[in-house]
């Protein structure tokens, strides 16, 4: 789904962790474009239409027609700086260990993070012991 969007209404993943039930991104798009809205529709739509309807329902999704997989929104953030962005990449890259899923960054394959130190941006070792200053971002 992501590959097809892509195609037509293309950005670049720069950061990509998968949990269990949700996920984080940082995306660039091309200059002058700022249409987060109807890539994620497209995305979202073209998992949903991918599998079967398995999943609990509320009346209110069965009366829309809704599936129960996405979110009804998502979290849109513009970046400001190259420190704002490396902050944002870093939360994307620490979500699993924050969540309890790993006990450290490199145990988790659903992630970029694995291609930031193929890249040696990152150590294969970075965030394994975790503090508060490194897990920034979402409230709670």
């Amino acid at each position: 789904m992501v590959r097809e969007t892509r195609k037509h209404w293309p950005f670049h993943i720069d950061a990509l962790v998968v949990l269990p039930d949700h996920l984080h991104c940082v995306w660039t798009l091309p200059d002058g474009d700022d249409d987060n809205s109807n890539r994620w529709r497209l995305i979202k739509q073209g998992f949903s239409k991918a599998l079967p309807m398995t999943e609990r329902r509320s009346a209110v999704r069965v009366a829309r027609g809704e599936r129960g997989i996405w979110q009804r929104r998502f979290w849109d953030y513009v970046i400001r700086d190259d420190g704002d962005y490396a902050a944002h990449v870093d939360y994307c890259h620490i979500n699993p260990v924050k969540h309890g899923l790993v006990g450290r960054v490199s145990d988790w394959p659903y992630s970029s993070f694995h291609r930031y130190v193929e890249r040696a941006i990152y150590p294969l070792d970075w965030a394994s012991f975790p503090t508060i200053e490194t897990v920034v971002g979402e409230r709670g």
